[in-house]
């Protein structure tokens, strides 16, 4: 049995920002858009048993939320757009944001949960 490297939790997690491996921080840990690959191509860490699963989407809800919604009341108060303008652009803003960090959140979950020894199958 191989043992990989588990660095601090802040040093995994800002490899998991970078979509890299929390073991090696070289090898890219996705194998599309959101699939994580079985093994680090690097290291071969087995970081496709980690299974993140509700937590990154629940970030990404939380984090877009609290940038979207005020800055929709900002500019509703301040300029008055029309509806029509509110309707094409706050969904657009929502979904490419949303879209952008999704990725992201979930390589630093991926590697907050490789530093603490956890696959996501843990029972309590």
């Amino acid at each position: 049995m191989t043992i990989f490297p588990r660095y601090g939790k802040g040093r995994s997690i800002k490899a998991g920002f970078k979509r890299k491996c929390p073991s090696c921080e070289q090898g890219k840990i996705f194998d599309g858009y959101l699939k994580l690959k079985e093994k680090c191509p690097h290291c071969t860490a087995p970081i496709g048993e980690i299974r993140a699963d509700d937590f990154p989407p629940y970030l990404t809800i939380l984090i877009v939320g609290h940038i979207v919604v005020p800055l929709l009341v900002f500019v509703e108060v301040s300029y008055h757009p029309s509806t029509l303008f509110q309707m094409i652009l706050w969904p657009a803003v929502a979904l490419t944001l949303s879209l952008s960090l999704l990725p992201v959140l979930k390589g630093a979950v991926v590697g907050f949960m490789w530093s603490l020894g956890m696959k996501g199958d843990e029972q309590h």
